[in-house]
């Protein structure tokens, strides 16, 4: 899995996949990827659901398991609290709002035996079962896709390292509202905190981990 980018000796540490992986899809809902929506991520965003939608049908072949994660808030969005208040479009999610704003694009919605996050924050670990549900099922390294990549994607994929699953952000399946944030923290993360890999290796290596359970 080569890395894209040049880093200096003291942040060339390399992190191998485990035994056990799973597929992690970050809010990959309609609010991103929506003409209009005050949180529409542009191609960028596109971009990502594209790629997302193809690692996850590989995730699927390789009957990994798959959790999406999606946000969601009370009435009035008092549980969304500073977030909600840097963020003010955050409250397109709250319950009862437009039900499409919150709904997954058909490329990428859930299906059955596919397990569902509901966060309130940008990593998927904060304040949910994340963990838990990773641990019972012996999880030590977690695919990541999503949006974006400054936002959640970051933030999980660091929460992950710090709960000690191995991260491996796959390049073409996230995305941003611009490709400056985007890359910086691609650079960031491959620096510090996990992974970062091209599709196809992602998908090579989901064929080769099925391959061995055969």
């Amino acid at each position: 899995m080569a890395q894209k980018y040049s880093i200096s000796s003291g942040f060339d540490g390399r992190l191998k996949p485990g035994r056990q992986p799973a597929l992690v899809m970050i809010d990959l809902v309609n609010a991103y990827f929506t003409e209009g929506s005050p949180l529409f991520g542009g191609e960028g965003c596109l971009s990502a659901l594209r790629g997302a939608a193809t690692l996850l049908e590989s995730a699927r072949t390789a009957a990994i398991p798959i959790i999406h994660t999606c946000l969601s808030y009370q009435v009035g969005g008092r549980d969304g609290g500073v977030f909600m208040r840097k963020i003010p479009a955050l409250h397109g999610f709250e319950v009862g709002r437009d039900p499409h704003f919150g709904a997954f694009p058909k490329e990428v919605s859930p299906q059955a035996g596919e397990t569902l996050v509901t966060k309130q924050y940008a990593s998927a670990f904060f304040g949910t079962s994340m963990a838990a549900t990773l641990t019972s099922l012996g999880i030590d390294t977690l695919l990541i896709a999503g949006v974006s990549t400054s936002g959640c994607v970051r933030a999980t994929a660091l929460d992950a390292c710090q709960h000690g699953f191995i991260p491996l952000v796959v390049r073409e399946a996230v995305g941003d509202r611009d490709p400056g944030p985007h890359e910086a923290n691609l650079y960031d993360l491959q620096a510090k905190y996990a992974e970062v890999i091209e599709l196809s290796h992602a998908q090579n290596y989901l064929t080769a981990w099925a391959a061995s359970r055969a």
